[in-house]
C-alpha cells in the first residue's frame, strides 16, 4: 500500500509540475475531494454513533434504524421521507442524526444542493453538539468546493481554520482548494503554507499541501 501511495503522489506531483495545470486539477480534484469526504464522513458517523448511545430513545431509535435500512436497500426516496419525518418529531439525538443521514442520502442521489442545505442546517443548529456541527459544516464546504464560491466555502469552515481546532488542517485544505479553483493563487498559497507550517497537520494533508505549494511556485502564479 505504501508503494502504491508513493506512486500516486509522484504521479500527481509530475502532473502538477507540468505545463498542463488545468488538466491536472481536473484529473485529480475528484480523487482528493472524495478521499477527504470519506474521512470526514467517517468522523461524522463515529460522532453520531456516540451521540446516539448517549441520547438513546427506543421509539425514535427504531424509526431511525428502519430509515437506515431503506437507505441501505437503495430506496433513497423512502429513506428521505422517513428521515425527514424523524427530524420533525423525533426525540433525543435522533432529529439531528436524521438530518445528517438525510444529507448523505441527498449526496448519494447526486443532489448536492439539497445535501449542502441539510449539512448547513445541522451546522447552524445551536442545540447540536459542537463537534457534529463542525463536521456537518466541513461536509458542506467540501461539496461547495466544486459547486460554490470561495466565500461560500469560507462561510462554512474559516472559523475552524484557527490553530488548535481539531479540524484546522481540513478547513485550511478546503479553503486552499477553493481559492485555487477560483484562480486566487496568492490566497491558496497562504492557506497551504499554514498547513505546511503547522506541526500538528496530519502527514497526508501536509503532503498534499506541499504538492500544491510546489505547483503554485513552479507556475509563477503567486509571489
Amino acid at each position: 500500500m505504501a508503494n502504491s501511495d508513493d506512486s500516486f503522489i509522484r504521479e500527481v506531483n509530475e502532473e502538477l509540475r507540468s505545463d498542463q495545470m488545468k488538466y491536472a486539477w481536473r484529473r485529480f480534484r475528484p480523487v482528493v475531494i472524495a478521499v477527504v469526504a470519506l474521512v470526514v464522513g467517517g468522523a461524522i458517523a463515529k460522532e453520531g454513533y456516540q451521540y446516539w448511545q448517549t441520547h438513546n430513545s427506543s421509539q425514535s431509535g427504531d424509526r431511525f434504524l428502519a430509515a437506515l435500512t431503506l437507505a441501505n436497500e437503495n430506496k433513497p426516496d423512502e429513506a428521505l421521507a422517513a428521515f425527514e419525518a424523524l427530524a420533525k418529531d423525533g426525540t433525543g439525538a435522533y432529529p439531528v442524526l436524521a438530518k445528517l443521514r438525510a444529507a448523505t442520502v441527498h449526496q448519494a442521489k447526486g443532489d448536492n444542493a439539497a445535501a449542502i442545505a441539510a449539512f448547513t442546517e445541522v451546522g447552524n443548529d445551536a442545540k447540536a453538539p459542537q463537534a457534529m456541527r463542525e463536521l456537518a459544516k466541513m461536509r458542506a464546504a467540501w461539496l461547495l468546493i466544486d459547486t460554490g464560491s470561495y466565500d461560500e466555502v469560507a462561510a462554512q469552515v474559516q472559523a475552524m481554520a484557527n490553530p488548535g481546532n481539531p479540524l484546522a488542517a481540513s478547513a485550511r485544505e478546503a479553503l486552499g482548494l477553493s481559492a485555487y479553483k477560483a484562480g486566487d493563487f496568492k490566497k491558496a498559497k497562504e492557506w497551504y503554507q499554514q498547513i505546511a507550517n503547522d506541526a500538528a497537520t496530519p502527514r497526508n494533508i501536509a503532503n498534499r499541501a506541499q504538492i500544491m505549494l510546489d505547483n503554485i511556485a513552479s507556475s509563477g502564479k503567486a509571489p
